[in-house]
């Protein structure tokens, strides 16, 4: 294992240079080749904090994104049931077979009871697909889903914190 390198002025210059400029702490850890908890400790030291609103905008945009997509994915799935039931609703049906060896082609009032057993459960499929993403968006236990993921975070971040107390490149 190396032996840890002392943090230097040099380094603690440049955290307060890229700092100023708006960089994160894990874009100035890549750019002076440090690790982030480093990077935290001398901003700790040079009493500066990292503005974590442009993530929190960034989180929101893509919840706000991803709803949206699921609306659609909604949408699609719904117009899609409503046409295998609507294949079924035909009053003629287009039938192939081959018979012989020979492509037989012919009309027919009802499907094979395979076949309508099949478009019933493609349209189920279809629905309760629908139904699961809408469940995403309905708010049911998304406080309580909320708090617990914020619980959890909140202890990874100590874990984190704790693991890397002492990774070896901190003066």
């Amino acid at each position: 294992m190396a032996a840890p390198r002392p943090v230097t002025d040099e380094d603690r210059d440049e955290v307060r240079r890229l700092h100023g400029e708006g960089l994160g702490r894990n874009e100035i850890a890549r750019r002076i080749n440090r690790s982030p908890r480093t990077v935290s400790l001398i901003a700790e030291d040079l009493r500066l904090t990292f503005d974590r609103t442009m993530t929190a905008v960034a989180t929101q945009a893509r919840v706000i994104d991803s709803k949206a997509r699921r609306a659609i994915l909604v949408q699609r799935y719904l117009d899609q049931a409503e046409k295998i039931l609507d294949r079924l609703d035909r009053t003629e049906h287009n039938m192939t077979e081959v018979s012989l060896g020979k492509v037989v082609r012919y009309k027919a009032a009802d499907l094979p009871t395979q076949d309508v057993r099949n478009l019933i459960q493609a349209s189920s499929a279809a629905s309760s697909q629908a139904a699961k993403l809408e469940a995403l968006d309905t708010g049911n236990g998304v406080d309580e889903a909320k708090s617990m993921l914020g619980q959890l975070a909140a202890g990874l971040t100590a874990a984190y914190n704790a693991m890397n107390e002492g990774d070896g490149d901190a003066s």
